[in-house]
């Protein structure tokens, strides 16, 4: 599809995607203030704290994780599986399970132990069997009300996280932070919407460098989350292969498979995701990766992420993606809402006993 003929998008886009990322900001603001209302017993002693979720569910707390990292002092633990680590037990414990849903099998189990473990927990949701395993035993439920598909909730996922770390007193209060950070996606987003012709919006023409290619996308840091972000878009949105990776871990292996298959590294495209307010030797490893890549003759971009500081760098570079994989849908043309091979797989697995 020719990515200026935006009237037709909707012809593909039956669920309508492009209103949720049109929508990211606000629903940033939303889950922020919602964050502030909901109920919160007086814990404290809190040593660690475990956040449990899957897919679309769990990259709110990879990004919360990664932002909250030089300034929380305990650590914070993302969580992708059934059981526990032996750890996560006692009131020191604090497992927050995170399902859109509800009712993801993973984070449900791993709920289910947090309990069993006598943890503190706490469930975010929208309902479900998770709302109903935590009224049960009279765990808090932070419930916020979203129709659309998980990976569309991001906003939802990070902003109340973001307020419960807040209110724990675990960060200081972000909101000043925040309030930029949404601005800075606005600014950024007036250049992105899909009537902005492919000629003046960055965001359609590395979609359309994409076409045929193989994905990675680089990240470091705070970025790092945001680089698996743009890899699971590219996936679920355009139906895509895509692969994620951290720096600067890759240049300590990922770097020396630059050689063979040619046939495939020839297909290849590496994203790196650079920031101002990466670490200096994070910026100098980012740009020497790309040229080392670039040698051999593997295709290479870059996207600089915008804003005066890290969550808005964060969050800007996320909200590109969206866009990014969004006009990827549309090149490829692929409804970006549909996950027909995620939701047989899901089913294979619930009539599947063991």
């Amino acid at each position: 599809m020719n990515l200026d003929n935006f009237a037709a998008f909707p012809q593909l886009d039956t669920r309508n995607m492009l209103a949720e990322i049109d929508n990211l900001p606000d629903q940033l603001q939303k889950a922020w203030e919602l964050g502030q209302t909901q109920p919160l017993p007086s814990w404290k002693s809190i040593r660690q704290v475990l956040l449990a979720g899957m897919g679309g569910s769990a990259i709110g707390a990879d990004l919360l994780a990664a932002y909250v990292a030089p300034n929380c002092p305990i650590p914070v633990f993302v969580h992708r599986d059934y059981t526990l680590p032996a750890w996560a037990n006692g009131q020191e414990t604090l497992v927050v399970a995170a399902s859109h849903s509800g009712n993801t099998e993973e984070t449900l189990a791993a709920f289910r132990y947090a309990n069993t473990n006598d943890c503190r927990t706490l469930a975010i949701c929208t309902g479900g069997e998770l709302a109903a395993q935590a009224e049960k035993i009279g765990a808090p439920i932070w419930h916020f009300e979203h129709k659309h598909m998980p990976r569309a909730a991001v906003g939802f996922q990070f902003g109340l996280l973001l307020a419960l770390f807040t209110r724990l007193g675990l960060i200081p209060d972000p909101t000043a932070t925040l309030d930029g950070a949404i601005s800075a996606m606005r600014t950024q987003q007036e250049m992105l919407r899909a009537a902005v012709p492919v000629v003046k919006n960055p965001a359609k023409r590395l979609a359309g460098q994409l076409i045929g290619r193989w994905v990675t996308v680089f990240g470091a840091e705070f970025l790092a989350p945001v680089a698996r972000r743009w890899k699971g878009q590219v996936s679920e949105l355009a139906k895509a292969w895509g692969q994620f990776e951290f720096l600067p871990e890759a240049d300590h292996n990922t770097l020396a498979g630059t050689i063979n298959p040619e046939e495939i590294l020839g297909r290849m495209v590496a994203i790196f995701l650079r920031a101002p307010a990466y670490h200096a030797r994070n910026l100098v490893r980012s740009e020497l990766t790309r040229k080392m890549f670039m040698l051999e003759g593997i295709n290479t971009d870059f996207f600089d992420a915008r804003g005066d500081t890290q969550l808005a760098q964060q969050w800007t570079a996320l909200h590109f993606g969206d866009y990014m994989a969004f006009y990827l849908a549309m090149a490829y043309e692929s409804d970006p809402t549909p996950i027909e091979a995620l939701e047989h797989f899901k089913a294979e697995m619930k009539n599947t006993k063991i």
